[in-house]
């Protein structure tokens, strides 16, 4: 089978699609308890790409009893770290077997050019998992030296142990549908806990996909659970479901805070990654072609549908037009096109819902008063792509500067006095990221220490490692994806303390 582009396929790929796909519960490939589908649809050409089955909370019933089940009383729970260690590794491995198919799937579904998901999406799956199966042997207590004499002469040993929280509920976006199931499943796994999962409706295949992987890596039944369906329905009534004990989302800050409300009936856990305003400042002592480099990327790398974005663009007055003018022509040579044609740059937005939020935005900004240097518009009329989009002459009120965009589009501000440039990029409702180009190495070490943000990036933008703690300030979020603070979302400490004499 080729696509629209003319590109061959993946057999597996096309077989897979074409099927009606159904949920991953407790060990079994299950129809909705409705009998209800959904359609999904290829953001390239605006058509119907699957069906889907359309869970809703009856499903989620059933897969948060056949996780509760596989934590209580399952094989799950009484199986060694070692031997949770290597099934996570095996599903790392498995991933990596099957690049090409995953690579195929991700852009069908999301958009995104085939060379990328080909490049970061599916082999960044793979090492997370394998950086987390590392852990499953380290969540190590200690041990504890008591002050308070309680009984003359008695002596107490005190320790701590961390456990798995129990069943996880996650919720994954879909920008990056596969690496935001590798983030959420990993380490809730190595740590020992349960999961039902709920990916994006607009992008749930890599995820199907996945749960077959999961079967065939040997994972118990019921330890991985995925539901597919909205985020109203499935979404929801996994959010409040009383037998979940933590729920960890990543999506927008609108929803997290539906999610905050819904946990709140059985006060579980919540762990939160959510938008992002990040502010990308270039001084004029960087190297400004690096720079230019840089923000371009910042804010053009998956069609600007990166949490992190770097969507507010600082510049030094005295280098602003030559910074305007290298991305401004950066973005013009961007081709926009279906992520499966091998020369495409920047494929569609995912949805036609974002693709006129995107343009939304790009007509209030030019109604307030900004410019587009270049593009502003959306790019023909079947599909859902955009022009990459650079904005000059906004003012600090305006939506496009305070509110999250969450397309490629840019604003491009100039400061003069480097002592307010601060007050300036914190003056958002979020905190997730931040990026820095300076050749002078303390000013950016101070500038870093005083941004709110919970990512730093210093002449460089978008660098991820699955060592490396993720996750934000402020509005963009609670907790922290990926790293050894990962496996903190996902276990309780527990203190005992014992009179041995």
């Amino acid at each position: 089978m080729s696509s629209a582009s003319g590109v061959q396929l993946d057999s597996r790929v096309t077989e897979f699609v074409a099927r009606p796909r159904t949920m991953f519960i407790n060990g079994q490939w299950v129809h909705a308890a409705s009998g209800k589908t959904f359609d999904t649809y290829n953001p390239a050409t605006g058509e119907v790409l699957a069906q889907v089955a359309e869970g809703d909370a009856e499903d989620i019933n059933r897969a948060v009893a056949a996780a509760r089940a596989a934590f209580d009383t399952g094989p799950w729970r009484t199986m060694t770290a070692s031997e949770r260690g290597r099934l996570i590794w095996k599903l790392g491995d498995l991933i990596e077997e099957h690049v090409a198919e995953f690579a195929e799937l991700e852009t069908l579904d999301n958009g995104k050019p085939l060379t990328i998901s080909r490049a970061a999406d599916v082999p960044l799956a793979a090492e997370l998992f394998r950086y987390m199966a590392g852990w499953a042997t380290k969540l190590e207590g200690s041990t504890i030296p008591l002050s308070v004499p309680y009984t003359p002469g008695a002596i107490y040993h005190a320790y701590t142990v961390r456990e798995p929280v129990g069943v996880v509920g996650q919720i994954i976006p879909w920008n990056f549908p596969l690496l935001m199931a590798a983030w959420k499943l990993g380490p809730a796994l190595a740590a020992g806990c349960t999961i039902v999962l709920k990916p994006a409706e607009q992008t749930p295949l890599s995820a199907l996909r996945l749960g077959e992987l999961i079967d065939e890596a040997g994972f118990p039944p019921g330890v991985v659970n995925v539901v597919t369906g909205f985020g109203e329905t499935a979404g929801a009534a996994l959010a409040a479901h009383p037998d979940v004990d933590k729920v960890a989302f990543t999506g927008s800050t609108e929803v997290g805070r539906l999610i905050v409300h819904a946990a709140a009936g059985n006060l579980k856990k919540v762990t939160l990654e959510l938008g992002g305003k990040s502010p990308n400042v270039v001084f004029a002592d960087s190297d400004v072609d690096r720079a230019i480099a840089g923000a371009a990327s910042a804010i053009f790398f998956n069609h600007g549908q990166c949490c992190c974005a770097g969507s507010r663009l600082f510049v030094e007055r005295s280098i602003f037009d030559r910074v305007v003018e290298g991305v401004s022509d950066a973005a013009s040579k961007i081709k926009v096109g279906p992520g499966l044609d091998p020369s495409t740059d920047m494929g569609p937005l995912v949805s036609e819902e974002q693709l006129n939020r995107v343009c939304g935005f790009i007509d209030s900004g030019m109604s307030d008063g900004a410019r587009a240097v270049v593009g502003g518009k959306r790019v023909g009329d079947k599909g859902y792509f955009v022009e990459p989009t650079v904005l000059v002459d906004t003012s600090d009120d305006m939506k496009v500067i305070q509110e999250e965009i969450f397309g490629p589009v840019v604003a491009a501000i100039p400061f003069e006095d480097p002592s307010q440039l601060v007050a300036r990029a914190n003056d958002s409702v979020y905190g997730l990221a931040a990026g820095i180009w300076t050749q002078d190495v303390a000013k950016a070490h101070a500038v870093a220490a005083q941004l709110r943000a919970g990512t730093v990036w210093i002449n460089c933008y978008n660098i991820f490692d699955a060592a490396l703690p993720f996750g934000g300030y402020k509005q963009s979020g609670w907790g922290r994806e990926m790293g050894k603070e990962a496996l903190e979302n996902y276990t309780e400490t527990k203190a005992v303390c014992a009179r041995v004499s």
